[in-house]
């Protein structure tokens, strides 16, 4: 059936930062980037409104034309490989705040996160690239940027490099049903989100933490390009200023600086609450010294090891693993809060 121009539209206006239309035009890379993105944060969404004509047209076209992918190679384009290489570093950014604690995260985690959000992009439209090749050059550039969050940059810019070198069109298969297109969906978002929100429920002090960790890394990549550097800002800003503004506090007259501030010291505060309840568990005062800290460990741990509680083993396990997560949030380095 034919696809009309006005349900597009419609699909748009309605749902589009969830990438409704594009489901409707049997867009299905599209609409999953478009569900994990938010419409590529709004923007993307809003520059479709001149595109939709073309994506409507492009639909029909291909449902008349069951035939095989052209021979000739697509055109460049380096908006396409522009974003290859951002949604790489967004996939890559997500990993590393909800999977990084996975042994081998930077050598498998990584690179394949990094690696899947390039083919996401490049499989929007009627194009696609080989995702053996894609992964194989995210995999071999993993392992030069080892252990360090810069790592993500020259992945997602080797693996977009060699989708754009393989691109291709799309191989004509036969329809499948709404059912099945929507099951396939479920199941790539919920692997995309379900780590996430997992991470962030159940240990948000520590989530939070490295959300500012990561942010904090990511922009220090463009200490030389001042510019760019706060335009990223702006950007990473963005649903803090909206949050802000929903919440009835419209003042940025603040700057960037400031709100910054503010975003450390919300962060700043769950993990001194962590900190005081890790001391509260080792019967410990704030500044204990770490020799402080390792004798009480030892002691707990001798008194509530459950080999040693047999007739209360739940409550030796509860009160086990309370003492072990305690010792590990103190034994981290703790850096001296700069003025």
């Amino acid at each position: 059936m034919a696809k009309g121009l006005l349900v597009t539209y419609a699909l748009w206006a309605v749902g589009g930062p969830a990438g409704l239309h594009h489901l409707y035009l049997g867009r299905d890379s599209h609409a999953l980037l478009w569900m994990l993105t938010l419409g590529g944060g709004g923007v993307g969404w809003l520059w479709e409104f001149w595109k939709l004509p073309s994506f409507v047209a492009q639909a029909n076209r291909a449902q008349r034309q069951r035939q095989n992918p052209e021979e000739r190679t697509p055109p460049l384009s380096p908006l396409r490989f522009a974003a290859q290489v951002i949604v790489g570093i967004y996939f890559g950014l997500v990993a590393l705040i909800s999977l990084s604690s996975m042994a081998n995260f930077y050598l498998v985690g990584l690179p394949l996160a990094v690696g899947l959000g390039v083919l996401l992009v490049a499989a929007v439209g009627n194009q696609t690239s080989d995702i053996k090749n894609t992964l194989v050059a995210a995999f071999l550039t993993s392992p030069v940027f080892y252990c360090r969050p810069i790592a993500i940059l020259p992945i997602s810019l080797a693996a977009s490099i060699t989708a754009q070198k393989h691109r291709r069109y799309k191989a004509s298969v036969g329809s499948e049903t709404l059912s099945v297109r929507l099951y396939r969906l479920g199941l790539a978002y919920l692997a995309f989100t379900g780590p996430l929100a997992y991470s962030t429920f159940c240990n948000t002090a520590a989530t939070l933490s490295y959300v500012a960790e990561t942010l904090g890394s990511f922009l220090s990549w463009f200490s030389f390009f001042p510019l760019l550097g706060r335009l990223m800002e702006s950007f990473l800003l963005l649903p803090y200023r909206v949050w802000r503004l929903l919440v009835g506090d419209p003042g940025f007259s603040s700057g960037s600086f400031q709100e910054w501030e503010q975003l450390y010291e919300f962060v700043h505060s769950f993990q001194d609450e962590k900190l005081q309840l890790a001391y509260q568990v080792l019967g410990l005062s704030e500044g204990a010294s770490n020799e402080e800290i390792h004798r009480s460990y030892r002691e707990l741990v001798k008194i509530w090891h459950p080999d040693h509680n047999r007739h209360q083993t739940e409550e030796a396990q509860r009160h086990f693993l309370e003492i072990q997560a305690a010792y590990e949030a103190l034994s981290q380095p703790r850096k001296p809060r700069e003025s």
